[in-house]
């Protein structure tokens, strides 16, 4: 039979201790009881611990007789009630923003105000926050065929990164601000594109390709308040369509050719553009030198010509007879030839002319091997040469008119 059954022989529940009854009461427990508490008991006394609250009735007396307690307020559950609610609803308010965010506040959809990184309230169900990360660096990249100035066509790639600098323009002015890149930036590329020649677009145009395309690409996103500012725009890569892909790699290495040539022939000029210069100036030199050596014997003749032309109208006969002398002694001094100065009556005198013509040749050309002149020495020497001519053939023609 059960222990709680009515009726039954066995009171004692399993916790009761060894079935041993303490106090004096039949239905208590005994003062050794180690047991869990009844939880019928525990919830009875919070129940009253309630009701004593709340204003209500207390737990009655154990002789079954009322006893009067105070009477329930009926506003004092819901007011309770209202003040946990109330209570969740302030805490829930509470949210911490990252330095590197900026928060939106929202008041039932109207833009209140921009809050800055650290622990903030707002009242939940009347400001909705949109969180917008300021700091990370977004992008976007498009690959797109379009028409060139000179109707081609041509293949651009083209990436963009950007940062959100408007957090208020970034959440409320567009409604998908990505797209509205994506879209700006197409327009922005194609425009640009279309005014370009397409071998610019090619070769050397990419740099001022991507820097006009930014230009544009950011008063586009000012003029729609974005809220976003671009960081950096790279052409990644510029390609004539395939079915000519391999003439334009033609074209390219001929240019690559040419500029090698030119480059090659730059550096021939620079080599010898300098050494003819100088063998220029050298030249130049030479002939400032042999200007000068002219005048100065030129000079010096006209003095010497004014020193003989003093002596000579102090004592002509002396003179005359020195100019005579010195004209033999030019003339025979280089010539290979004997004078004999004897009297018709002195015996015959032998000479070996063969010998004397030897050894004056071998002489002469001894004397000029020895000593090779520069041709210009040469060509200075006959001039010379000839105008002492003339000087002795104008002398002798004085003599000659003198000695009449």
């Amino acid at each position: 039979m059960a222990w709680n059954e009515p009726g039954g022989g066995n009171q004692h529940d399993p916790w009761s201790g060894g079935g041993r009854r303490g106090g004096s009461g039949g239905g208590g427990r005994g003062g050794g009881n180690q047991g869990p508490p009844d939880l019928d008991e525990a919830l009875k006394k919070f129940q009253d611990k309630l009701n004593s609250m709340l204003g209500g009735r207390g737990k009655r007396g154990g002789g079954g007789g009322g006893g009067g307690g105070k009477p329930r307020n009926a506003f004092a559950l819901p007011g309770l009630l209202l003040i946990v609610a109330l209570a969740i609803w302030a805490a829930s308010g509470f949210y911490l923003v990252d330095q590197s965010e900026r928060g939106v506040v929202l008041r039932f959809g109207k833009f209140q105000e921009v809050v800055t990184p650290g622990l903030q309230w707002n009242p939940p169900l009347i400001d909705d926050v949109r969180m917008v990360n300021v700091t990370r660096v977004r992008s976007v990249s498009q690959t797109q065929s379009m028409l060139t100035q000179d109707e081609n066509i041509v293949s651009v790639e083209i990436s963009a990164q950007y940062q959100v600098a408007d957090p208020r323009g970034y959440v409320l002015n567009v409604r998908n601000p990505e797209l509205s890149l994506e879209n700006a930036l197409d327009s922005a590329l194609r425009h640009v594109v279309g005014g370009t020649d397409m071998i610019d677009i090619l070769t050397s145009g990419r740099e001022i390709l991507g820097t006009a395309v930014a230009s544009r690409l950011q008063s586009y996103l000012d003029s729609y308040g974005t809220g976003i500012r671009l960081q950096t725009l790279n052409v990644e890569s510029t390609s004539p369509p395939d079915a000519v892909q391999d003439a334009f790699d033609d074209v390219i290495r001929a240019r690559e050719d040419r500029q090698r040539t030119i480059n090659q022939a730059m550096a021939y000029a620079n080599a010898v553009i300098p050494a003819a210069q100088g063998q220029a100036q050298r030249i130049v030199e030479q002939g400032q030198g042999y200007r000068e050596s002219v005048v100065a014997e030129a000079r010096g003749q006209a003095n010497r010509f004014n020193a003989l032309l003093t002596q000579y109208q102090d004592a002509p006969a002396i003179m005359r007879e020195r100019l005579y002398l010195d004209a033999l002694s030019e003339v025979y001094g280089e010539t290979a030839k004997v004078m004999v100065d004897v009297d018709s009556e002195a015996p015959l005198m032998v000479l070996p002319m063969d010998r004397l013509s030897r050894g004056s040749t071998g002489g002469i050309a001894g004397e000029s091997g020895r000593d090779e002149l520069d041709p210009a020495v040469l060509e200075r020497l006959r001039a010379t040469q000839s105008s002492s001519d003339s000087n002795r053939n104008s002398s002798s023609n004085g003599i000659r008119r003198e000695g009449r």
